[in-house]
């Protein structure tokens, strides 16, 4: 579990009440696209929690499918939804039996909320607690409500202090880093290993991030957007990048596109996708992934005085960001034998796999679901940067937001453009973040 915020021995703590109002505006999704800015009210935090005003929220590529169609995957909201889940804020409040906060500590939030009873959530592994609410998700009824509110009562357990020096911006992506530290912790590659991530969006960058930081030498990122591929490489996410080819023509069938989120994102008629880079026959579409995946080896091939004959081509590690079938077929057959493929990206819930890929070549599937014990270990290393040392040190988590949005009003504007991979100005769109 995340460190308790109650210390076992701790002089009590009285609460302490906000002087704010106890009126809130909150951004609030009542159907596909219908993004409205209301009143809510809020009462004093409660036994164990936190009240925090929230300072930056990130728009995640689940908040997008929400607000397009006020549903994401198999999880349709049934009532009014405020979305965000990626956030960080100060404490303005301190609920009764809290220690170790103070007004105006500033703090990231993790926002699922597990039983802490189950013998899931005994064991460690509270993000497959049958019973988590998770913030801006519709999988819980009444829905658990997400953080574009002004400010939200939060258990105090899942408040993790921040050092001054990291901003409120890089302290909301700690939430897709932790997505990517767990990756890494199902993964467990070795030092010198390899790696290949497919899709590089917030989750598929971080990814390989961590795949570099775990010790990697060798971590190529694939995706069909060749403005972050070329992000990925400059600013030292990923050692190599390739860019998918798109089509030739566009497919008239398609209806998403390849991105890191794992969601489903919905196109235009006419839109163009990976999916359409191979034939509708399954045959065809696994040649297609076969030859996509050589081509993609090819890049951190060694030089034929130094390959070993003996030596079965493919990357130790594969991370699948996108959640799409080809993409998953890619990473299969990408894979050394003996070799791990971490499902990372949520998106095509039922897939035709070649699965003698993997069972003949001892190839390992291991799927990730969000994250659990990462924020202590997200915070430290955000701590770590900028000063140097050995190492591979995590690039700058302010530089990935690209587009800020002021204020809870401008929240539909920055939905629409988190909703695509370039602004009016062709600029990279990569994350949206909307402050307070």
């Amino acid at each position: 579990m995340a460190p308790s915020a109650m210390a076992d021995i701790a002089p009590m703590q009285l609460p302490v009440y906000s002087k704010h109002s106890n009126k809130v505006n909150a951004s609030v999704l009542h159907g596909p696209r219908d993004l409205r800015l209301e009143v809510r009210n809020i009462e004093d935090p409660g036994l164990g929690e936190l009240q925090i005003a929230v300072k930056s929220t990130g728009i995640c590529g689940s908040d997008v499918s929400y607000y397009k169609k006020f549903a994401n995957g198999d999880l349709c909201a049934c009532a009014p939804l405020s979305l965000g889940h990626e956030s960080s804020g100060t404490v303005v409040a301190i609920g009764a039996q809290v220690s170790g906060f103070r007004v105006g500590d500033r703090v990231a939030l993790e926002v699922g909320v597990p039983c802490g009873q189950c013998g899931i959530c005994r064991k460690g592994r509270y993000n497959l607690c049958k019973r988590m609410r998770f913030r801006s998700s519709a999988k819980s009824v009444p829905h658990f409500q997400g953080t574009l509110q002004e400010r939200i009562n939060h258990p105090a357990i899942w408040c993790h202090k921040l050092p001054d020096h990291v901003s409120f911006e890089a302290a909301a992506l700690l939430e897709p880093l932790s997505v990517a530290i767990h990756a890494i912790n199902r993964a467990i590659p070795t030092p010198g290993s390899t790696a290949l991530v497919m899709g590089a969006g917030t989750v598929g960058l971080l990814t390989a991030a961590m795949a570099r930081q775990s010790g990697c030498t060798s971590v190529t990122i694939a995706d069909v957007d060749a403005g972050r591929v070329d992000y990925a490489v400059k600013k030292g996410f990923a050692t190599h990048g390739f860019v998918v080819p798109r089509p030739l023509h566009a497919s008239s069938s398609s209806s998403s596109i390849f991105t890191n989120s794992g969601n489903s994102t919905p196109l235009e008629p006419g839109a163009v996708t990976p999916a359409s880079l191979f034939s509708n026959s399954i045959h065809d579409q696994l040649e297609g992934a076969k030859n996509l995946a050589a081509d993609i080896l090819s890049l951190t091939k060694l030089p034929p005085g130094l390959q070993n004959d003996d030596e079965d081509e493919g990357v130790d590690v594969a991370f699948e960001c996108t959640g799409k079938e080809t993409c998953m077929h890619t990473s299969l057959y990408a894979t050394r034998p003996g070799g791990k493929v971490i499902m990372v990206g949520m998106g095509t819930p039922i897939q035709t796999l070649p699965m003698s890929a993997a069972h003949l070549r001892e190839v390992d599937i291991l799927g990730i679901f969000r994250y659990a014990n990462t924020y202590g270990t997200g915070i430290r290393l955000l701590s770590a940067q900028g000063y140097g040392g050995a190492g591979f040190t995590l690039p700058s988590l302010d530089d990935m937001v690209t587009h800020k949005f002021k204020g809870l009003g401008a929240a539909k504007q920055a939905f629409e453009l988190a909703s695509r991979t370039a602004d009016d100005n062709g600029k990279l769109v990569l994350k949206v973040v909307i402050e307070a």
